[in-house]
């Protein structure tokens, strides 16, 4: 009897200490999600979200009269030869006189130069001739056709379209004026094509458009610093230039400009962006809308979106079935597959060891945050949870944090909103450049996982006016 009662109290002590060595949990070791991606952070800031600003522009004609009146002064043409052009012996200079005079019909700018010119020509006169010169007054007119070229370069094509005489020409032979209005306009008529190259080349050489539009190119490519609090930077990447064809309206001419590029945020240093030194090529379009769209993107890091996670959930205890379970969670992280976010949580408790979930995340327009739906636990995880601790499926786990789960990027996006909003309202862009307009909607998109990121975009639409004052 004696060594029954030794032998049972022995086999009790052993069961007691192999119970007391136990962990306070079974361990949980489900098989991680595979890490994947669809779509990377430069893709979705690209080509597929191309923003486009429609830009119409409306010139008065009074500025191009103003412009054209600055560029072209004093000479604006000689031949100085009486060999050339078939030895007309003919010499000639000719100074504008005068404001130039624009108008505009049937899709042609219509121009009246004054002139004055000095002419030195040899002149028949009773069988004598005898070179003489003189000096007269007249107002040419011309029409010329107006095109930009891919390169930003300006084509005109101007024809000559008649002319009327101010002060007509006169020479003095044996001390009597002789006037020789017939003999000066033949030879003004034969000269025509050559002023009309001229001018062309003169027009050519003068009106710059690449400077003042590169220079706009690079203001528009700077950073904005919009929150100094998250060190977030606002960022526009042009990519291309449309232009519809010139179109006359009374003494307006007008255009539609679009400029397709994309929008970003980075959180950070200031980006370095380094001035651009030449113009992506100009795309003439029949039609491009009076609108535009922008694509907003606010970012969050995983690492970001773990913090902010672990923040709010490490070390928060969940207890299960009138108590007789809990669990503390004591780490988060975060990954991508395709278009899952994948939760990895750390618990100890009644079980210890990683779990994962997944869920879809989206943007809440309304909270202005990336949160999630359809959080559940990964296959591999719920397969364990059922053999080991099948009360943690049954319980508000999944339910609690996808109700509390959320990455607030509101800031970001309002702060956004508004530095647009802003530099939509009478934003000098450059001396003499006026733009003015308004956001009509902001539309949510979706958020993308990319390898590196979560990625918030939403749409704005609205309207936008530029008026050029003065051509500057």
């Amino acid at each position: 009897m004696y060594r029954c009662i030794v032998y049972s109290l022995t086999i009790g002590w052993l069961i007691l200490s192999s119970l007391g060595c136990q962990p306070s949990g079974s361990q949980l070791n489900p098989k991680a999600p595979k890490e994947a991606y669809n779509i990377t952070e430069m893709e979705v800031r690209t080509e597929r979200f191309l923003s486009t600003v429609h830009v119409p522009v409306s010139i008065g004609l009074s500025d191009v009269e103003r412009q054209i009146n600055t560029q072209v002064n004093g000479l604006i043409y000689e031949d100085n030869s009486f060999e050339n052009n078939n030895r007309d012996n003919f010499m000639t200079k000719v100074w504008k006189r005068g404001t130039i005079l624009v108008n505009a019909q049937d899709s042609l700018f219509h121009f009246t130069v004054p002139l004055r010119i000095w002419v030195k020509a040899g002149v028949t006169v009773l069988g004598f001739t005898k070179f003489t010169e003189t000096e007269f007054e007249i107002d040419l007119r011309f029409k010329t056709k107006f095109d930009l070229e891919r390169d930003w370069s300006v084509n005109t094509q101007t024809e000559a379209d008649g002319y009327g005489w101010v002060r007509r020409p006169t020479v003095s032979l044996i001390g009597i004026n002789i006037p020789v209005t017939n003999i000066v306009g033949s030879m003004i008529d034969k000269n025509l094509g050559s002023i009309t190259k001229t001018l062309d080349q003169q027009i050519r050489r003068n009106v710059d458009l690449k400077t003042p539009v590169l220079k706009a190119w690079n203001m528009l490519r700077e950073p904005y610093l919009i929150s100094e609090k998250y060190r977030t930077y606002f960022q526009v990447v042009p990519k291309r230039v449309l232009i519809t064809p010139l179109r006359f309206e009374g003494h307006t001419i007008r255009a539609t400009i679009g400029i397709e590029g994309y929008t970003l945020t980075t959180t950070g240093d200031k980006p370095d962006v380094k001035p651009a030194v030449s113009l992506p090529d100009l795309t003439v379009v029949p039609q491009v809308k009076d609108d535009f769209q922008i694509g907003l993107l606010s970012e969050a890091s995983y690492q970001e979106a773990a913090r902010l996670a672990s923040e709010e959930f490490v070390g928060k205890t969940f207890k299960f079935s009138e108590d007789r379970y809990s669990i503390t969670i004591t780490s988060m992280d975060m990954f991508g597959q395709n278009e899952s976010l994948i939760i990895k949580a750390g618990l100890k408790g009644t079980v210890n060891g990683d779990i994962y979930l997944r869920g879809r995340p989206y943007y809440d327009a309304q909270e202005q945050t990336i949160s999630l739906k359809d959080l559940a636990y990964d296959l591999d995880t719920r397969n364990v949870l059922q053999r080991s601790a099948s009360w943690l499926l049954q319980g508000t786990f999944a339910r609690t944090l996808q109700k509390q789960l959320t990455i607030p990027v509101g800031s970001q996006l309002a702060d956004m909103q508004k530095l647009l909003q802003e530099r939509l309202k009478n934003n000098q862009l450059a001396k003499g450049i006026i733009l003015n307009g308004r956001i009509d909607e902001i539309r949510p998109d979706q958020v993308y996982l990319t390898p590196t990121a979560l990625l918030a975009v939403v749409h704005a639409r609205g309207r936008i006016d530029v008026r050029v004052e003065g051509l500057q």
